[in-house]
């Protein structure tokens, strides 16, 4: 039986597979992508990597491939602001879809006048709203420059830019100039990494989290079943396996962030999702006006079984 490599063998081959993989990633090696693929997957059959290094290293090649139209966010799915929204719609949106950065746009989304950061309208907020005198918002001033990028752009090249711009999002636009979607560092970076959570998401281990006294983080992919039991109510699952294929049907269209669905008793706001499918909801019991009602909910968040 041939000896296992040592240790310092692994880690130098390691050093030099990620060493060619830059070099491709940069466009400095003309090496075939399709052989170096090769070279990874017997790289991991004889354990001279992980499993998590190599798919690390198969979303760098991956990445040296795709361009921006093949991740973007599209033109019917972007979150927006409009430039002449009251301060206080202004304020009530960004709270509700919880984005750091928003596209701000003229008389359609064609023409993205600026970036609005949730730290910048946070500022103003801190030095204005609790001011006595009047409060005069005007979002020009608080508005950043867009970046906009082809749909043929790689992401290898745009990731490059983001970091040396420190940019975190770019428009992007078709052959015409026309607005196509937006993307952002993050979902250069989802390519490489895999999904990246963050402090709004929900835990692995959970299906249903409370974040409120009548305000629930749901799961698209919770069953109906489970949510039947959590909430103790009988929705049908004939039809659907799952809240959000519930909620699919009763939109009749693949939804958008911040869309909303009032349902038997709940109010469904789509608040994570991506141009195939529903993430994340945000669940709360109405009353009879449709506004959300006052009764406290007191039940356990729901772990999902192993």
């Amino acid at each position: 039986m041939p000896d296992e490599p040592s240790i310092s063998v692994i880690e130098t081959e390691q050093s030099g597979l990620w060493s060619r993989i830059k070099n491709i990633f940069s466009g400095s090696d003309s090496s075939s992508s399709d052989s170096f693929q090769s070279d990874i997957d017997d790289a991991h059959a004889d354990g001279r990597i992980d499993t998590e290094v190599r798919d690390m290293m198969d979303g760098v090649l991956e990445v040296a491939e795709l361009q921006a139209r093949d991740v973007m966010i599209p033109r019917s799915q972007m979150v927006v602001l409009e430039r002449d929204m009251p301060v206080n719609e202004i304020i009530e949106s960004v709270i509700h879809v919880g984005h750091s950065r928003f596209p701000v746009i003229g008389d359609d989304k064609d023409e993205v006048v600026g970036i609005l950061l949730a730290k910048d309208l946070l500022k103003f907020a801190a030095e204005k709203l609790n001011d006595e005198s009047e409060v005069r918002f005007d979002i020009r001033e608080c508005l950043r420059n867009p970046v906009f990028v082809p749909e043929s752009k790689r992401l290898n090249s745009l990731l490059k830019m983001f970091r040396s711009s420190r940019n975190h999002l770019a428009i992007v636009v078709d052959e015409y100039g026309g607005v196509a979607g937006l993307i952002t560092i993050e979902d250069v970076l989802e390519r490489i990494v895999g999904d990246i959570d963050d402090e709004y998401d929900i835990p692995d281990d959970i299906e249903i989290l409370k974040e409120g006294d009548n305000l629930f983080a749901v799961r698209a992919l919770t069953r109906i079943e489970d949510f039947n039991e959590h909430f103790d109510v009988e929705f049908a699952d004939d039809d659907f396996d799952t809240v959000g294929g519930l909620v699919l049907a009763q939109l009749g269209r693949m939804p958008i962030i911040g869309d909303q669905l009032e349902f038997d008793g709940f109010l469904f706001h789509v608040y994570k999702v991506d141009n195939r499918r529903i993430h994340t909801l945000k669940v709360s019991r109405v009353d009879g006006s449709g506004h959300l009602g006052e009764k406290t909910i007191t039940t356990e968040i729901l772990k999902i079984e192993d």
